[in-house]
């Protein structure tokens, strides 16, 4: 039987429909084990609690834009080796949206109301990228890690000192998002216009400001 090529289109299509489908489950797996696992909370107060859920909803919902972002890559990249790469990232930005689902549900909150929004637009973006070549996908990843390290930064600097489950994932998640920035780096990333990445920084303040109470 011949083997279906599938278009930019067809995995634009199933892409959206998978994914907005697993918002609305609640059981995951992942590669790795939950950093917080066996951490204690000291007790939180009601403003550090508040605190704590929206900046890991705020990360939930950035990895719902990772997931896009890496998936949309992976379809339109012309280097095999770079697909599976892509692919690799994408599997290890499930676990922290697991890893920031889980803690979102022990602080008693809930995830952004607007991930098949985030979902949507993170995909729309990261195919035009990947449509514009190899280096310049790789170096809106770059750009992107960039900016995802440094707003983990601003979070574990500002998130209360008892919330250690919190900060075990954060700490974690900078590591990776790290690693894959120098990944994408080394694989030949080309250096983004500064309108782009101004446009990039825009787009994910309106996000995080949005997704820290919606």
């Amino acid at each position: 039987m011949r083997e279906r090529n599938y278009s930019i289109l067809d995995g634009f299509i199933s892409n959206i429909d998978g994914h907005l489908g697993a918002f609305f489950k609640e059981a995951r797996q992942t590669a790795r084990a939950y950093p917080a696992e066996k951490v204690g909370d000291l007790v939180l107060d009601e403003s550090e609690r508040r605190q704590s859920e929206g900046f890991m909803r705020v990360n939930h919902a950035g990895e719902i834009s990772a997931q896009a972002l890496y998936q949309a890559q992976a379809i339109t990249a012309r280097d095999s080796k770079l697909r599976d790469a892509m692919r690799r990232s994408a599997d290890e930005e499930i676990d922290h949206l697991v890893w920031c689902e889980k803690r979102l549900h022990e602080l008693g909150g809930h995830t952004s109301y607007l991930g098949p929004f985030w979902f949507i637009g993170s995909f729309t973006i990261g195919t035009l990228a990947g449509l514009i070549g190899d280096k310049w996908s790789l170096g809106f990843v770059v750009e992107t890690e960039n900016q995802v390290v440094a707003h983990l930064d601003e979070h574990l600097e500002k998130i209360s000192e008892a919330d250690l489950r919190s900060r075990m994932i954060l700490e974690q998640m900078r590591e990776d998002e790290a690693h894959h920035a120098s990944v994408a780096l080394h694989a030949g990333a080309a250096e983004l216009p500064g309108p782009v990445k101004k446009m990039m920084r825009l787009f994910s303040k309106v996000m995080t400001k949005t997704a820290y109470w919606v």
